[in-house]
């Protein structure tokens, strides 16, 4: 069954993109068709459907002219907490209630969306004073949200080990029984961390879901110990964000990244700060110290998210994906195009996702930014376009104007000379 609400004819709509421009500095045209790309050629090659020019819309045959911005793969967000998100101006504990947790995860989900991201992983707290009620409301917006973004749920539970472990566990078999997509937990918070993490693997291999665990990765042989635990472990390992790694001497960190290599650990950096699913971790402590760089070098496979979005963790977060890159970029851990593809394709592969290529035949999940590389859209990304399963789902259209100096002609201002399609 397909996700898009408008079923059948979603799937078989044609979508042509004119004169976007390309990371190779190429301009095409892009035809879609239903959810995957079905054709790309040069700029003025591709016809559309019958009366194409005419409709300008969202709908079946719809021709839209990109000529002044970047098409792009899709990023998507890999480490989010909606059932935590905009409660920054709580005066108390964020409140558990389904109705008003689902109304800020939908909320916080279309933020993402409208930055571009067409899936996300949210990290959701499970046990404890909470029971199952958050959890129950992020499912509800995952289905109110069907069609327009992927969203993914990660059960968080806080103790796994010990008398009050007990109930965690029994907890976290019902949540993945209720439709959580992967198992979470915090090591670093639970008195016996490898018995924490153990029990999430022992669990995660029971039901065939990932894992997804919060560690701040500043013990090497807890580390070591997790990536024996994670060796072979399929669909996969995350951790993140791992900023205590960049606490360590660089040998140290070095031998430990290299062995969650070689167990095939992925790590999820948060660029922007610190989450809240780490309750030590001081904010921006995470987007200082994680070494992205380190662990690219010793063949981790790193994405980079968000975490964080207007909660008590960062009481400004964006939830933008370009942010992560902008900010990677700007710390000198990765060069632009790299840094993009840490928010696109790297994090695509966290989620288990189809990769994404301005190709024929891949999946039409697309991001259009006004500009003409990627170095201008991170630094400038105001106008967007996102296509999700080969759809416009979301518009954003910036204009910045400035007053009128046509009465003093000395100052020779320069004029703007890019023209909003």
């Amino acid at each position: 069954m397909s996700d898009s609400p408008r079923g059948t004819a979603a799937e078989t709509a044609t979508l042509l993109l004119c004169g976007a421009r390309l990371t190779d500095g190429r301009t095409v045209d892009v035809r879609l068709s239903g959810p995957r790309i079905e054709a790309v050629g040069t700029a003025g090659s591709l016809a559309g459907p019958p009366g194409a020019a005419a409709r300008q819309g969202s709908g079946a045959g719809t021709r839209i002219d990109l000529r002044g911005y970047l098409l792009l793969p899709a990023p998507a967000e890999p480490h989010a907490h909606l059932d935590l998100a905009l409660t920054a101006g709580c005066a108390g504990p964020p409140a558990d209630d389904v109705a008003d947790v689902q109304r800020r995860a939908t909320e916080a989900a279309l933020l993402q969306l409208g930055h571009g991201a067409t899936a996300v992983r949210s990290h959701v707290r499970v046990g404890d004073v909470h029971g199952l009620r958050a959890l129950e409301a992020v499912l509800q917006a995952r289905r109110a949200l069907r069609g327009l973004i992927d969203v993914q749920v990660v059960a968080v539970p806080r103790l796994l080990t010990g008398a009050a472990g007990a109930d965690g566990l029994d907890v976290l078999r019902d949540a993945l029984k209720m439709g959580a997509s992967a198992v979470g937990g915090c090591p670093d918070l639970d008195p016996d961390p490898s018995g924490h993490a153990e029990a999430v693997v022992a669990l995660a291999a029971e039901f065939g879901v990932p894992v997804d665990l919060h560690t701040a990765a500043d013990d090497p042989a807890r580390l070591a110990r997790l990536a024996a635990m994670a060796g072979g472990l399929r669909p996969g390992v995350t951790l993140g964000p791992c900023h205590g790694l960049g606490t360590l001497p660089r040998d140290a960190a070095m031998r430990a990244a290299e062995r969650l290599a070689a167990a095939g650990v992925s790590v999820v950096a948060l660029p922007q700060g610190g989450c809240g699913g780490l309750e030590t971790v001081r904010r921006g402590a995470a987007g200082l110290h994680t070494p992205v760089r380190l662990l690219r070098r010793a063949g981790v496979p790193v994405a980079a998210g968000s975490g964080a979005l207007a909660d008590l963790a960062n009481p400004v977060g964006r939830g933008d994906p370009l942010e992560a890159a902008f900010l990677l970029a700007s710390y000198g851990e990765c060069e632009p195009l790299r840094a993009y593809e840490l928010i696109s394709t790297r994090a695509r592969a966290v989620l288990a996702l189809p990769e994404v290529r301005v190709e024929a035949g891949f999946p039409a999940e697309l991001l259009a930014v006004r500009g003409e590389s990627v170095e201008g859209v991170l630094a400038l990304a105001y106008s967007r376009v996102v296509i999700h399963h080969g759809r416009v789902v979301s518009r954003t259209s910036a204009v910045r104007e400035f007053c009128d100096t046509s009465t003093d002609p000395a100052l020779d201002l320069p004029r703007q000379s890019h023209r909003e399609p």
